[in-house]
């Protein structure tokens, strides 16, 4: 197949080209395509004929979408109805990468896909139009929720932990926001894997299991042996642009009918923690 992904300069992006081995693929970053422009969009479908494209193209900084609404909008909304109306033109299949930041957090239990949508941000409002406006475009596209990720070559949770770590005998993680941390080459295979079985609809894809960032803190610590400690805090003590859910696990019940059962959270953190000691190393 044929595979055209936007937002390859990305911590996702970079996943996708680095794991995705089965197909012909074309990637493109903001300088080749800016979704922002609906010719430019529509162009490099046209140049690339795809069978699949993935749209992982995104404005992804939570607070910056909070002060900068129309950009949030921009990208993440009106750029991924050029990329659904660019698809349907062309004919291709379309993967759209969305967030557990369209729910509110007010459930206690794992999110479902047709759980009602209802952000708490800017960022989770952005992704939670572009979702609906996508499926009336193109009914049969597939829409790919994921959570907390990380992976190398950007900004991520683990590395803001290990930054601090190395600069302070102490610090301080929130405890009241659980949610499922998920590891970019094991969402790229997956994304992979979901495209390769013509998947559509929207399926939750995020490493197994869940924690709460102080739980995640300390497993980073516990990891990698650091001489730091690490103490609870409630959310109201770091306030922040935009307001985060409680609680947005995503239940596993949608992926696991595509028969992909993802590794656990610890699993994919110590991979992520492996490659950054050898990266320094280097």
């Amino acid at each position: 197949m044929r595979i055209t992904i936007f937002g390859v300069t990305g911590l996702l992006g970079k996943a996708l080209v680095e794991e995705w081995r089965e197909d012909e693929i074309c990637g493109l970053g903001s300088k080749d395509a800016d979704i922002r422009d609906e010719k430019q969009v529509r162009d490099a479908v046209q140049r690339t004929r795809p069978d699949w494209i993935v749209l992982a193209a995104a404005y992804t900084d939570v607070d910056g979408c909070e002060s900068n609404p129309e950009l949030a909008m921009a990208v993440n909304c009106r750029g991924a109805i050029h990329v659904a109306r660019a698809a349907k033109e062309f004919r291709s299949r379309l993967l759209f990468v969305s967030t557990d930041y369209v729910f509110d957090g007010a459930k206690t239990t794992p999110y479902e896909t047709g759980d009602p949508r209802a952000p708490l941000s800017v960022y989770g409002r952005s992704k939670a139009e572009a979702e609906d406006v996508i499926a009336r475009i193109l009914p049969e596209c597939c829409i790919a929720r994921t959570s907390w990720l990380f992976g190398a070559g950007g900004r991520s949770f683990p590395e803001m932990i290990l930054k601090l770590a190395a600069s302070r005998p102490e610090i301080e993680v929130v405890s009241d926001q659980r949610s499922s941390p998920t590891y970019t080459p094991d969402l790229a295979r997956a994304i992979a894997h979901l495209c390769n079985a013509n998947a559509s609809g929207i399926v939750h894809a995020t490493n197994c299991g869940d924690c709460s960032r102080f739980e995640l803190a300390l497993e980073i610590v516990a990891q990698e042996r650091l001489a730091v400690q690490v103490k609870p805090a409630t959310s109201d003590k770091f306030v922040r642009p935009a307001k985060r859910p409680k609680y947005s696990v995503l239940s596993a019940r949608s992926i696991s009918r595509y028969g992909i059962v993802m590794p656990r959270w610890q699993d994919g953190l110590r991979r992520f923690l492996d490659q950054a000691r050898q990266s320094v190393r280097a």
